[in-house]
């Protein structure tokens, strides 16, 4: 048990050390629980903004006293952690694994890239750098001997682990993803609209520390898309063609809406992702909603799993073939440390992207005018949409990770997919370049055999 393994540590005086580096709302709830973890010790924590790291740490409860280290080596012979704005200088032993919550996607490939030449393992929560590069990330690790993991307590992870459970115990995977609050006008939602569509004022949004882009992220599909990259390339899984859908879907009704068009759902095939809204179409709350939650649907193949489904009142469509697995809830950063034990206790990532099946493409949220300068996740100008990566590449389209600062060449019509010949770009970046990489290798694709 890795609960017994970190008391060892913590009792042999050999602590998981942990880099943190981007200090915003998953961090300071993960930094929360690290304090109260047996054999784990935080030995320094990364932002770019030194006060806002101190902030975290305040808001964590962090004793004032574990923050007078130095340097790294201070840090770590007195047990304290060290506050620093320079990534490079944490990235390095005797640090054991690094966190990696910045949210960039440019900096997190830098990072990552950076962890895995020093023989350091990575969490990243940043999955805007998984969505884009993770195939090409993961592998990487695995040339470097480290771990390279999903963020457990982030939704990605926890349906990775759902799938695996599914898989081990013999299932087909017919879908995975999770839950959220959706309407198709919520795509044109910017930072200005977005409290709105939350119930809140501007000013109740700033005393509670809430970021509009951020949140904009989440309500205009962007984020579902990242996250529902991050899960198709982990669990070698196939997007459909239009993307996500979003439909309407309560707990009860799994097994019977996300199952293939074919047998009387909604999907077009099995083995794939898709996201359920906690909302019908007219806006009305759907009773026992999964908004927080996750889920995996799945068919028993022979009428022995069937009557068994039955026997142990698991809930299935009418013909008792699907059913469906699903956690009500995540909780963010306050789960992280299971990712941590897991890459250095385990040597085992808690899902890693294994294929490109996904990409996440820049949609014009409103008409765009040439001359006018793309703003990237969560902003004024596009929203990502999720894409098989076969089509994503034979269309051009514009990666959503690699727009932000770029340059439109003409105009865009609203709900028009951005293609890179659309745009001047800054293409000098580390990023860039892996991105290239990993599309023109074939060995990054995948044929999916949906089970």
């Amino acid at each position: 048990m890795m609960y017994q393994a970190l008391q060892e540590r913590a009792a042999a005086g050999k602590p998981i050390r942990v880099a943190l580096i981007g200090a915003g709302k998953f961090a300071t709830m993960y930094l929360h629980q690290a304090r109260r973890t047996p054999g784990v010790h935080v030995c320094a924590v990364c932002d770019l903004d030194e006060q806002r790291a101190r902030d975290a740490l305040t808001l964590a409860g962090w004793d004032a006293k574990q923050l007078l280290a130095n340097d790294l080596s201070a840090a770590v012979s007195n047990g304290a952690t060290w506050i620093t704005d320079d990534a490079r200088s944490v990235i390095h032993e005797p640090v054991d694994v690094a966190i990696e919550a910045t949210g960039d996607p440019l900096v997190g490939v830098e990072h990552a890239l950076a962890c895995f030449e020093q023989g350091v393992h990575v969490v990243m929560v940043n999955v805007e750098a998984d969505a884009l590069v993770g195939p090409y990330l993961a592998r990487a690790a695995h040339s470097a001997g480290v771990v390279y993991t999903l963020a457990y307590g982030d939704q990605p992870a926890l349906i990775a682990e759902l799938v695996d459970w599914a898989r081990v115990c013999g299932f087909q995977i017919v879908c995975a993803g999770k839950g959220t609050k959706y309407l198709p006008r919520y795509h044109q939602s910017t930072p200005d609209t977005v409290w709105d569509f939350y119930g809140l004022t501007a000013a109740e949004a700033q005393r509670g520390g809430m970021n509009s882009t951020m949140f904009n992220s989440f309500l205009d599909g962007t984020k579902s898309a990242i996250e529902m990259a991050a899960v198709a390339n982990a669990c070698e899984l196939s997007p459909a063609e239009s993307g996500l859908q979003f439909p309407p879907c309560s707990t009860d009704e799994l097994p019977r809406l996300l199952k293939p068009r074919s047998e009387g759902g909604l999907l077009d095939a099995a083995g794939t992702v898709e996201v359920i809204s906690s909302l019908t179409r007219d806006g009305a709350e759907l009773n026992n909603d999964l908004r927080w939650g996750v889920y995996v649907t799945f068919a028993g193949d022979s009428d022995y799993a069937q009557r068994c489904f039955r026997e142990y009142g698991l809930v299935t469509d009418a013909e008792g073939r699907y059913s469906a697995l699903y956690r009500p809830s995540h909780l963010i950063g306050l789960e992280l440390g299971m990712s941590v034990a897991s890459a250095v206790l385990r040597n085992e990532a808690i899902g890693t992207a294994r294929c490109f099946n996904a990409d996440v493409v820049a949609v014009a949220k409103r008409p765009l005018v040439a001359g006018e300068v793309l703003d990237g996740e969560g902003g004024y100008t596009v929203w990502g949409r999720l894409q098989p990566a076969a089509l994503s590449l034979q269309h051009g389209a514009l990666p959503l990770g690699l727009c932000r600062g770029a340059k439109l060449r003409r105009a865009i019509a609203e709900g028009e997919v951005v293609q890179r010949a659309d745009v001047i770009a800054e293409e000098s970046s580390r990023a860039w370049r892996v991105r290239g990489d990993m599309e023109a290798d074939s060995g990054y694709s995948s044929v999916v055999s949906h089970k």
